[in-house]
C-alpha cells in the first residue's frame, strides 16, 4: 500500500472532525480570549482553519521561510466569520486531498526544511512534516479550540467519540 493511501484514510478522517468543530465557532464570540496573552477565538479559529493550506506547501516545494530576509512574514488571515472560514477551510482541504493523492513514497521521503530569517529550524522527510507539522498540529489547536468553545458554553461535537454534550443530546 503506498504511504499517500494510509494518509488519505488519517486526512480525511481529522479533516471532517476539524470542519465540524469549526462549525461551531459563533461569530459574536470572535473577539473572546481566555487570558490577555491567549489568541482569540476568532484567531485561534482561524490558525487551525488555516493549517490544511500548509500541505501544498509541504508537498509542492522542499524548504520553506516563514520569516524570509527580503520578504513578507506569514500571517494567517482575520477571521471574518464562520462561514467564510468554513468556505476557505473547504477549498484547502479539496486541494490538499487532491495532491496528497497524487504523491509517490519516494516523494514523500524527499527531504524538507523549515526556516525563519534564512536560519533552519528543522529539517525532516515530507512525511513527516506533513504528521507533525501539518496533522499534528491541527489536532494541538483542535484540542485548543474544545477548551475555548467549552468555555463560551457552545456544545462540543464528538470528535473520537462522544462528548458530554453528544451523550446528553442523544439521551444516554
Amino acid at each position: 500500500m503506498p504511504i499517500s493511501d494510509a494518509l488519505l484514510a488519517e486526512f480525511d478522517h481529522e479533516t471532517a472532525a476539524t470542519r465540524n468543530l469549526l462549525a461551531r465557532v459563533p461569530d459574536a464570540r470572535a473577539g473572546w480570549k481566555p487570558h490577555e496573552k491567549s489568541r482569540s477565538l476568532g484567531e485561534l479559529a482561524t490558525h487551525l482553519a488555516h493549517l490544511v493550506a500548509w500541505v501544498p506547501v509541504t508537498l509542492k516545494r522542499t524548504e520553506f521561510d516563514t520569516n524570509p530576509v527580503d520578504g513578507e512574514t506569514i500571517r494567517t488571515p482575520p477571521f471574518q466569520s464562520t462561514a467564510r472560514l468554513l468556505q476557505s477551510y473547504d477549498d484547502d482541504v479539496k486541494l490538499a486531498r487532491s495532491l496528497l493523492t497524487g504523491i509517490s513514497d519516494g516523494e514523500l521521503m524527499v527531504t524538507w526544511s523549515l526556516k525563519s530569517a534564512g536560519k533552519t529550524m528543522f529539517v525532516l522527510p515530507r512525511v513527516a512534516v506533513f504528521r507533525s507539522f501539518v496533522m499534528n498540529h491541527t489536532i494541538h489547536h483542535r484540542g485548543q479550540l474544545t477548551v475555548y468553545l467549552r468555555m463560551c458554553d457552545v456544545p462540543l461535537p464528538a470528535l473520537y467519540g462522544p462528548t458530554a454534550d453528544s451523550i446528553m443530546d442523544s439521551g444516554l
